[in-house]
């Protein structure tokens, strides 16, 4: 009983699979990549805009610029988690001789400043925002699926108070996945032999499930595992309620407390013990043979709710920040908001085995010596 605990404890996070012994047999020994070098660079430059233009219609937003850096007095960056163990890149600015310094952070996401740029772009309801986010992770294990750069299509929206509920929730992902949907059939139009029947193709609808759900039909197994047994009978689904501590003791996964929503009681919705707001797309990888995750999106705090989540993390000390002083007094519009990986999509589509065939990135020896033994060609 004690292992399990430990195991459900160390699985919180979700930084890596943590072993290249364990890598090594992870990584496919079959594979062969469906699209040459320079082919696969039209296909990621042709996807991509594809995304794009359709995460705008789709969700009626509009592209923008985005920080790769922020103050860390301002608050904004994204601490991933509420344990403390992923902190972002930090340096000093002299400027003017030290006279006027700035302590800056390479951001790890754009989640909380998405929000605040809302205000910014004067977005009304139902209009929002879409950005080419660039990231820095340093406490990533750095793996088949894992980077120490990330890419992500960071988006926000602004919402009235009553669509603060799942159905509205769930109306929006299933938007941005007829997105995901139409960008592979797009990338098999480019790309006839991406068509290959060791692959099919995505689900045309995704399955909605609770944290909860999962749970009581595995409640032995940590959370990757329970992740793992759901997408063999499901392969794209969206888990509800990511960050309320569930029966066992431990959430799904850690989930900073000062953005998404996951305190909030939905039982009145579901008629289950359910809780929360926010949720990830994974899918079933057919290349890989594992859990592969796209999406993580929800329903952001309001000021009551982040009171509760941030008393619930013992991380008070955040209401003193500016983002949060701006929550608290209702200066920053309510949103629903996410961030899809950018890399991650691509590598799925284009049916390739690791991150490092369609981003450039700096890797460990070791890993690139187990891809070329493996035939996998990470670009450098």
């Amino acid at each position: 009983m004690s292992t399990l605990v430990v195991d459900k404890k160390a699985d919180l996070a979700g930084p890596g699979i943590g072993d290249y012994r364990e890598l090594e047999k992870i990584l496919p020994d079959d594979y062969h990549s469906l699209l040459n070098a320079k082919e696969t660079q039209q296909a990621i430059f042709q996807v991509k805009r594809y995304i794009e233009d359709n995460l705008c219609k789709e969700l009626n937003l509009m592209m923008v610029e985005v920080p790769l850096i922020v103050d860390v007095e301002s608050g904004v960056n994204d601490m991933l988690d509420r344990d403390g163990s992923r902190t972002p890149v930090q340096f000093h600015i002299l400027n003017d001789r030290n006279a006027h310094p700035i302590d800056a952070q390479v951001v790890q996401a754009a989640t909380k400043w998405k929000r605040v740029a809302l205000r910014q772009f004067d977005c009304k309801t139902g209009q929002g925002i879409c950005t080419d986010m660039r990231a820095v992770r340093k406490d990533y294990f750095l793996d088949h699926d894992h980077s120490a750069y990330v890419d992500q299509w960071d988006w926000e929206r602004v919402i009235a108070a009553e669509q603060r509920n799942l159905d509205f929730l769930k109306s929006i992902v299933s938007k941005i996945w007829r997105v995901i949907v139409g960008a592979e059939k797009f990338a098999q139009s480019l790309f006839p032999q991406l068509r290959d029947p060791r692959v099919p193709d995505l689900p045309e609808k995704l399955t909605f499930l609770h944290a909860e759900e999962i749970l009581d039909m595995y409640p032995d197994l940590p959370r990757k595992q329970r992740e793992t047994a759901i997408l063999q009978k499901y392969p794209a689904v969206f888990i509800i309620g990511i960050g309320w501590p569930l029966r066992d003791g431990y959430p799904h996964e850690m989930r900073a407390a000062d953005y998404d929503d996951w305190v909030t009681d939905t039982r009145g919705q579901t008629r289950k013990d359910t809780h929360g707001l926010n949720g990830d797309i994974l899918v079933w990888n057919h290349v890989t043979r594992r859990r592969h995750e796209l999406s993580s999106m929800g329903i952001r705090v309001t000021a009551e709710t982040l009171k509760q989540q941030l008393t619930m993390s013992n991380q008070l000390e955040f209401l003193a920040l500016p983002y949060h002083r701006a929550i608290l007094a209702n200066e920053i519009p309510l949103s629903i908001g996410g961030g899809i990986g950018q890399s991650r999509t691509l590598m799925l589509l284009l049916r390739k085995a690791h991150l490092g065939e369609v981003s450039v990135t700096v890797w460990p020896k070791i890993l690139k010596e187990m891809c070329a033994r493996k035939n996998i060609v990470v670009l450098e």
